[in-house]
């Protein structure tokens, strides 16, 4: 069983970029959170971390950042247990939730996810 997660505002909006995430399939970097939910990063990387520790988040490096010269990013989604909790705790704190609510970058990762893999980028 996770640890006990406290709930607070800027855990609600990192849940909810997070859930939006997958719901594009897709990783998020916590600069790209921390732009979403305007938050510090430090508050970002705070509420990570109990994510991560609750098990309800999972983090890798990627293997090169997109743009020349870049160092790599931490990039993270939720874990299939983070998920089910994330949309429990979201139905019952944030009825009208924006899980809809634009990441920034995303778009971007999904056009060159495609390129990447030779599809063709919409």
């Amino acid at each position: 069983m996770p640890a006990p997660i406290r709930v607070t505002g800027p855990l609600l909006d990192i849940l909810d970029v997070l859930l939006s995430a997958l719901s594009e399939d897709t990783e998020l970097h916590g600069w790209a959170m921390a732009k979403a939910v305007k938050r510090s990063g430090p508050t970002v990387y705070g509420v990570i971390d109990r994510l991560q520790d609750a098990g309800w988040v999972a983090g890798r490096w990627e293997d090169a950042n997109p743009q020349p010269g870049k160092p790599r990013r931490r990039l993270y989604r939720l874990t299939p247990t983070g998920a089910a909790h994330a949309a429990d705790l979201i139905a019952a704190r944030r009825p009208r939730s924006s899980a809809a609510r634009p990441v920034p970058g995303l778009a971007f990762t999904g056009w060159f996810r495609g390129a990447l893999s030779g599809g063709s980028p919409s």
